[in-house]
C-alpha cells in the first residue's frame, strides 16, 4: 500500500509585479470595453458578422480580465501567503509587496478558516436567515511573535505532591508551509502541546528541597526555575517542530502548592526554618561557652573544677539559647 508523504517542502514563489499587471489589466479592460462599443455600433450599422465577432471577443476578453484581477495579492510585512492550485501545493510568498499570481490559486490560513467557522456558527445560532458573515481576518499566515498564556493547571511534582503551575510561551511560525499542511490548527496544536510538556516536565522534579544537606545538587521547581523553563522550551520545541513553529522563550509565571496541601507545606517550611535557626543559635552558643571557659582558664581569672564547669556551661547555654530574655540571679556571696 502506497503511503503519502506528509512532509511538504516549502517552495518559494517569485511572482510578477502586481502594479504592472494591474496597469495591464486596466488597459485591457478599457480596450475590450472600447471594442464592445464598436461592435454595438457595427450592429446598429447592420454589419452583423463583424458586430458579432467584436461583441463576443470583447465579452470574452472582459471576463478573462476580470478573472485576472483575482490574481492580485498583497502580502504585509511579517506575513506569508501559502497557495494551492486545484488542491495541490503551489508555493509560498514570504516577501511583502503587491504581486500577481495564478488567479485560480487559493490562499490557505487555518486561523482565517477557524475564525470564519466560529463567526458562521455564532451567526446561525442567532438567526437561521443569515447566510453571509464577514470575518475581519486576512487569509495569510502571520510570522509575528505570539504569546501563549498557559493557564494554571494542577499537576503532581516529583514527590507526588499536587502543585499549581502556569507558564508563558513566546512563539512564532518559521515555516508557514508546515504550519498550514502538517497540522489541522497550529494555534490549538501548540496550546495542547504546551499543556502536555509542562505536565511531563513538572512531574520530574520536586517542588522544594527535602534534604537540606543535599540542596545544592538537587534541582527543584522552586530553586531551579530557569533551568526547568529551559528544559520545557527544549521539550516543547521538539514537539512543535513538525508544525514549523519556533519556541523563542518559556517562563514559569505561577508556581505554588495546591490548596489542599498548602497549609501543611507552610507548616513544614516554618518548622524547617525554625530548626535551621536553632541549629545556628546552638552552634554559636557552644562556641561562645567554649571561648569563655578557655579565656577564664588561660588568664587564670578563676579556676573551676569539672562540676563547676558543667554548671557554668548549663547556665550559659540556657541564657544564650533561650528564646526569651532571661532573669539572672546575682550571688553576692561565695560561689560555693
Amino acid at each position: 500500500m502506497k503511503t503519502e508523504n506528509r512532509n511538504i517542502e516549502e517552495k518559494i514563489l517569485h511572482p510578477a509585479n502586481g502594479v504592472v499587471m494591474l496597469i495591464v489589466d486596466l488597459i485591457l479592460l478599457v480596450a475590450f470595453g472600447f471594442l464592445l462599443a464598436i461592435g454595438i455600433r457595427q450592429a446598429v450599422d447592420e454589419h452583423v458578422v463583424a458586430a458579432v465577432i467584436m461583441i463576443v471577443g470583447s465579452c470574452i476578453g472582459i471576463v478573462v480580465v476580470c478573472i485576472a484581477f483575482g490574481g492580485l495579492k498583497t502580502v504585509r510585512p511579517n506575513e506569508a501567503l501559502v497557495l494551492t492550485l486545484f488542491g495541490a501545493y503551489y508555493g509560498t510568498i514570504r516577501e511583502s509587496g503587491f504581486y500577481f499570481v495564478n488567479p485560480f490559486s487559493e490562499s490557505n490560513s487555518p486561523a482565517y478558516d477557524k475564525a470564519k467557522s466560529a463567526a458562521i456558527k455564532a451567526a446561525k445560532s442567532k438567526s437561521n436567515d443569515i447566510e453571509v458573515v464577514s470575518v475581519p481576518t486576512r487569509k495569510r499566515v502571520s510570522l509575528k511573535s505570539n504569546t501563549l498564556k498557559n493557564e494554571k493547571q494542577k499537576v503532581n511534582d516529583g514527590m507526588g505532591n499536587p502543585i499549581v503551575i502556569g507558564t508563558n510561551v513566546i512563539w512564532r511560525v518559521s515555516d508557514p508551509t508546515k504550519a498550514v499542511f502538517n497540522v489541522e490548527d497550529y494555534t490549538e496544536f501548540i496550546s495542547i502541546q504546551t499543556d502536555s510538556t509542562v505536565r511531563n516536565i513538572a512531574r520530574l522534579y520536586p517542588y522544594d528541597v527535602v534534604d537540606e544537606e543535599n540542596d545544592e545538587s538537587e534541582k527543584t521547581l522552586r530553586g531551579s526555575v530557569q533551568e526547568i523553563a529551559d528544559r520545557m522550551q527544549e521539550a516543547l520545541q521538539e514537539r512543535v517542530d513538525m508544525a514549523g513553529i519556533v519556541i523563542e522563550d518559556v517562563k514559569i509565571t505561577n508556581l505554588a502548592y495546591s490548596e489542599e496541601i498548602a497549609a501543611a507545606m507552610l507548616q513544614r517550611q516554618q518548622a524547617t526554618a525554625i530548626i535551621a535557626a536553632r541549629q545556628k543559635i546552638v552552634d554559636g552558643a557552644v562556641g561562645m561557652v567554649k571561648m569563655a571557659i578557655d579565656k577564664l582558664g588561660d588568664e587564670e581569672i578563676v579556676l573551676l573544677d569539672e562540676e563547676r564547669k558543667a554548671a557554668m556551661v548549663s547556665n550559659l547555654l540556657v541564657v544564650l539559647c533561650s528564646g526569651k530574655d532571661t532573669q539572672p540571679i546575682v550571688n553576692s556571696g561565695s560561689i560555693y
